[in-house]
């Protein structure tokens, strides 16, 4: 059965042709420097959040924390109602240069928030972190969240809308995971110039020209982005595919009496589509293929169909089939300088040097499936390792009798789990994308790059929750973690790291790919190549 569009055929060629005519290299630029200026942009206020909940706005250290897992909640999340307005409505150009409007709003308001001695707080006198006397206004709140829900949608809807545009301005699988690629590095290159060249200048010299800073990389990023308009191949929106999908299972339902057949004729494959006789729906939610089945007053005369909740194309059903067999794998998914810089250095040596030298020895390429299980093994181990790196922590704590003051131990005992971190990162992110992008409708291209992001904010509303949750049955997590057993959380998450991989493995044994033949594809064309 084959799934490479919802397209009718000849659409399907024009939508190729678009895209081999204006190449996908020529906006390649274009597309990665806009990823780098609004990376910048995002990286140099979410990267100092936290410090500036405490400094500006006397905001205790564990609730800045909780604000700070919300906004991230927030920025991944907001991709998902970004993909699905640019899927079905708007298209992901139009979605990028709106979100990059809203966060550009969003920073200037921070900027007047830092220039504006009325719309914040008074400094306290002490310059301590703990100063908390001098409470926000509800004016000042306002304006703060008011900012913050600006920068995070504005973050949250271009961040991943433009890794599927970059994506659909190439035709082959092979260009799209190397552009993947390179916009993972850029990403990650750009957070760790945000997080250390801007932050640098938010602690040093002033708030007021860190967020200049930002706002002059997000003017930037979109500048670049809108010169490239001439040269993008413009993704159409055709309705919400959600419609589609809902229809599937309504006609399914309804259906519920009528045999799944074994018959090809008796399937609906759509008007005017030229399918092979031989070709029947998976046997995969084989329930679902009752959508498909035709009866007595499904078919109008003239071929088309009488109530679509009635009757759906066998395309829909299978449409509908790939996103119920990817949803388990992209439940297992999963964690500042050190991890970004090692995955930057680490998406570079795997796509040239270490994914061709598997290739030679093994002879053949590794899956997607296979790079995002080495991620969770190193996912596990960072979190091991992390909480043995609190466990040495803990104890120079105790044998200082220190309360409430900064242990004597070097930064750097964080860099080996920051490590680990950034090297499953660099296995996972750039697999799980490639593989949503490639094996889901061509309808939810958009949403299939947003998916990773949707697993991230999760991540973060459930770690507020965790961590909310452990403070109130457990004493781990005092306000004074020095007193408390930081370690035993890492070695709770480590032990759920180790279900989650096994969850995983199962789903990822069931699993079978969908759009093999794009990979099929890629291998004749450089065949053909290597012989010319």
């Amino acid at each position: 059965m084959e799934s490479s569009s919802i397209y009718g055929n000849g659409e399907a060629q024009l939508h190729n042709t678009s895209k081999a005519k204006h190449g996908g290299w020529i906006t390649f630029p274009f597309i990665i420097a806009t990823v780098a200026g609004l990376t910048l942009a995002g990286g140099g206020w979410l990267s100092n959040l936290i410090v500036y909940l405490i400094e500006e706005f006397h905001i205790y250290s564990i609730d800045a924390a909780q604000i700070n897992n919300v906004v991230n909640g927030c920025t991944s999340l907001f991709p998902v109602v970004g993909a699905i307005i640019a899927d079905s409505f708007l298209g992901s150009f139009t979605i990028i240069w709106i979100s990059s409007l809203i966060s550009l709003l969003g920073l200037i308001l921070f900027f007047l928030m830092a220039t504006v001695d009325g719309l914040r707080p008074q400094s306290c006198q002490n310059n301590s972190s703990l100063c908390t006397a001098i409470t926000p206004s509800k004016t000042q709140y306002a304006m703060l969240y008011l900012a913050l829900t600006l920068v995070a949608v504005g973050l949250g809807g271009s961040r991943f809308t433009i890794a599927t545009m970059g994506a659909n301005q190439f035709t082959r699988a092979k260009h799209q995971e190397t552009y993947f690629n390179w916009y993972f590095f850029t990403l990650y290159l750009a957070t760790v110039v945000s997080s250390t060249a801007i932050v640098y200048v938010e602690d040093n010299v002033s708030w007021i020209w860190g967020f200049g800073l930002c706002i002059m990389a997000n003017v930037l990023g979109l500048i670049i982005f809108l010169l490239g308009k001439r040269y993008y191949y413009i993704d159409k929106p055709l309705g919400s595919p959600f419609t589609s999908l809902a229809q599937v299972i309504v006609a399914s339902f309804r259906k519920k009496r009528v045999a799944v057949s074994s018959q090809s004729p008796d399937y609906y494959y759509g008007d005017g589509l030229q399918k092979k006789i031989d070709e029947l729906p998976t046997k995969r939610f084989r329930l679902l293929n009752r959508a498909a089945v035709k009866i007595e007053g499904d078919i109008l005369p003239n071929g088309s169909i009488a109530k679509p909740w009635n009757l759906c194309t066998v395309q829909q059903v299978e449409d509908l089939k790939n996103i119920f067999r990817i949803l388990p794998l992209w439940s297992s998914g999963s964690l500042l300088v050190f991890s970004l810089v090692s995955t930057s250095i680490c998406l570079s040596f795997f796509d040239h040097f270490l994914w061709p030298t598997c290739k030679k020895i093994v002879g053949r390429n590794t899956t997607p499936l296979q790079r995002v299980g080495i991620g969770h093994v190193f996912n596990v181990a960072s979190m091991a390792v992390s909480a043995l790196v609190e466990m040495k922590r803990l104890a120079t704590a105790h044998s200082h009798d220190l309360q409430g003051s900064v242990v004597p131990l070097s930064v750097f005992w964080l860099v080996p789990q920051l490590v680990i971190v950034g090297i499953g990162e660099a296995f996972h992110f750039p697999g799980q994308v490639a593989m949503y992008y490639q094996e889901f409708p061509t309808s939810l291209k958009s949403m299939a790059t947003a998916m990773i992001s949707m697993v991230i904010g999760i991540g973060f509303y459930l770690s507020t929750a965790v961590i909310d949750l452990f403070r109130r049955v457990t004493t781990w997590l005092p306000k004074d973690i020095n007193n408390g057993k930081l370690d035993n959380m890492y070695w709770v998450v480590a032990v759920l790291g180790v279900i989650n991989f096994g969850y995983y493995l199962l789903c990822a044994c069931l699993y079978e790919y969908k759009n093999v033949e794009t990979v099929e594809t890629d291998q004749i064309d450089r065949q053909t190549e290597n012989r010319l």
